[in-house]
Order: structure tokens, then sequence, then C-alpha cells
């Protein structure tokens, strides 16, 4: 629950402020706690409405989290207590409603006496990835923090910058596939069927391609309701299919792995992913059974976690991990498992790990810059063969009216 309170504060000024608790009680001890003597507290009754929403944790995007990371692990790094450091960012983000609310939860928390790692897990305003908040509960323990944060900004970062550099290089193709879309479409429902008029006179045989381009004019036309209907309805049925259904997002996960060049890349890139992750928490002191589990989370491809998920059941047994995959149906490729090997064998696991998920990172980076440049003009032939089909299908009967064919 949120609460907005007025007041004044332990430095004698006026305050007017949000602070979340679980009820108006514990919404009191807190600014007590804080030194805050309040003239008027209530629950925020726009949030009160919205409750239903506020069930569902806001989802920090990467960004955010990677610059809050290495402003914290900036500050710590400086020798300022992660409570004045939190203090001193949250004035960054006072036009930000959530990412306030967040922080103040958080300095709330904070001044109670609980750890970092303690008032990330108990605030309800912001959903914070798992490893995230793992690396940060056992980097409290070692001393080690503000070393994490930095690492954690950095992956952070990095996976940003891959999304980006997709999205940008997808923007151009995506709109030339859209007005092309549109294109065909209108093509098809409307200047095709003027021209059939000519050709109903005709009392020959029209071309293959002709009779094919009319056929599809005719379908769009009369049937573009169920058309738009039926993509609509395969669209979400896709995606909630993709989102709960475990066996058949495996499925496709799994074709997608045998796709050739995409499936090494997808493979390449979770295993980077994976390395990098297992680097950091291998550095922040985890165990590596747990290690294996909080980095399978953060891959999106559902085979290739199960495989990891499945190899940490028999590490806990005592088994090596490289070992383990060597056993697994859907093992990763093998250069990738005797590096594990080695560092297994000279016990430096975490070293090894960081420089695979650097040499996958680097060749992934090259081969999607290849793949995004070749995109659009493969896109651009793509559509100017389906056009130039279209034209050459309705010219050709014309053609033949005018030699006398």
């Amino acid at each position: 629950m949120i609460f907005v309170y007025k007041g004044i504060d332990k430095n004698g000024k006026k305050i007017k402020d949000k602070i979340e608790a679980l009820s108006l009680e514990e919404a009191k001890k807190r600014l007590s706690s804080k030194g805050v003597i309040y003239n008027s507290i209530k629950e925020d009754f726009r949030f009160a409405f919205n409750r239903f929403a506020l069930k569902k944790r806001y989802k920090i995007s990467t960004k955010e989290l990677s610059s809050l990371s290495r402003e914290l692990s900036m500050y710590l790094k400086a020798g300022i207590t992660i409570v004045n450091a939190i203090k001193i960012v949250a004035n960054q983000y006072k036009k930000d409603k959530r990412m306030s609310l967040f922080l103040s939860a958080l300095n709330s928390l904070l001044d109670e006496g609980k750890t970092f790692y303690q008032a990330l897990e108990e605030q309800k305003i912001v959903s914070l990835p798992l490893f995230y908040k793992q690396s940060i509960r056992v980097s409290e323990k070692n001393g080690i923090i503000d070393e994490v944060l930095y690492e954690l900004a950095r992956f952070l970062k990095e996976q940003e910058r891959i999304n980006k550099q997709i999205q940008s290089s997808m923007a151009y193709p995506l709109f030339i596939l859209v007005v092309s879309f549109f294109m065909v479409g209108f093509m098809l429902s409307f200047v095709v069927p003027k021209i059939t008029s000519i050709f109903s006179q005709m009392h020959q045989q029209l071309p293959l391609a002709t009779r094919i381009v009319i056929k599809a004019g005719n379908i769009l036309q009369n049937y573009y309701v169920v058309i738009l209907i039926s993509t609509v309805l395969i669209l979400f049925l896709w995606i909630f299919a993709m989102k709960y259904s475990k066996p058949f997002r495996y499925f496709i996960h799994s074709l997608i792995l045998k796709i050739p060049f995409f499936g090494n890349l997808i493979e390449k890139t979770e295993l980077a992913r994976f390395s990098y992750m297992a680097s950091l928490l291998l550095k922040s002191g985890i165990p590596i059974v747990q290690v294996i589990n909080l980095s399978s989370n953060i891959l999106k491809n559902a085979v290739i976690k199960e495989t990891f998920l499945e190899a940490s059941s028999q590490v806990v047994e005592g088994e090596k991990l490289s070992q383990a995959l060597l056993t697994m149906k859907n093992a990763p490729e093998e250069s990738f498992i005797q590096a594990i090997s080695l560092g297994e064998e000279t016990s430096e696991v975490q070293e090894v790990m960081q420089n695979i998920s650097q040499l996958y990172f680097e060749e992934n980076h090259d081969k999607i810059t290849l793949l995004l440049s070749l995109l659009e003009p493969v896109m651009m032939l793509i559509v100017g063969g389906v056009i130039g089909f279209i034209v050459m299908a309705m010219l050709l009967p014309i053609f033949s009216m005018n030699i006398g064919v």
C-alpha cells in the first residue's frame, strides 16, 4: 500500500511525500524511525483505485537497472554508505514516480536496519531479476558489493546495447515489410479486379501467373474480414502458447536451434549470457549448483535452459558440470564443454567462463552486424519480386492480345 503524508522532517523542513507500507500502522512506524513528525497520513487513493495494477510489480527496464547499479557502485567505491548512496541517487529520479517510490521504499527499509538485499526483496514496487538479487545478497556478505554492482551494470548495459542494435537495424526492414504488405493488398484488392474485367472479354486461356494473381485478388477481396480475424487469432494463440505452454515453447525453440546459421547464433548468444552471469556469480562466492540455476534463469531458449537445469541436478550429486553436460541430449557445442572442463581441472572456472562470454559476444556481434546489413537488400529483393510478379502477371495477357496470340 502507498501512503501520502505531510509533516516535518528531522531537519525541521516541511515535507510532502509518499511511503510504502503494508498497513497504516507500519507506515507510521517507518516515519517515526526516519525522524518525521507527520501532520496527516492517508492512503493514496489513486494507487488504491488501481490496486490490481500494483499486484503486478513494475518491471524495471534493463537500461534503468544498469544505470542505477553503475551509480550505486560509483558512490560505494567513493566510500559512501549504501543508505546515503540511495538518497543521492533518489534526487535524480524525482520526476519518475515509480523509481522515486522504489528508492524511497529502499531508503525506508535501510533506515530500519535491513540489508540492501533484504530491502530489495521486501519492497513491493519493482520486480527485479532473481540473479540480480542473489548477486547482491552474496556480495554483501563478502564485502564486494561495489564490484558486483559494477559488473552487473556492465552486463545489463551490454544486453541493452545488443537489443538496441537489433531494434534499430530491424526498424527500416520492418517498415518496408509493412508498407509492401499494404501495397500488395491494395493491388490485389483494387487494381487487379479492374484489370480482370478486360480479361473477361478474352476468349483464350490466361497464363498461369495471371490466374494465380486473379485468384489471390478474389480471395483477398471477398474474405478480407475472415483473413484479418484469423491472423489476429493465430497471433494471439501463438503468443498465449509460447507464454503458457511449456511443451509448445520447447518444441518451437528446438526447431529454431536446428535452423542453419540462426540456430548457431542463438545458441552462442545463450551460452555467452550464461557464461557471463556464471562468472559474475562465481566471483560473488555463490556455490556452483546455485550458480547454474541462477544463470539458467536468464536464458530465453527453453531447450538450452532445460539442459543446464538438468545438468545442475547431476552436479548436486557430485558430478562435474562438464561431465554432466556431455550426458545431456541437447548438449552445448563441444568447444564450450571442453573449456569448462579445462577450468574445472585448473580450478579457474570463473576466469574461463568470463573468457568464453567475451569470445562468444564478439563472435555474435560480427555475425549480427553482417546479418542485419544483408537483411535490408534481401527484403527489398523479396518485396520487389512479389510486386514484379503481380505486374508481370497483369501484363502477360495484354502482350498476348497485342501480338495476336
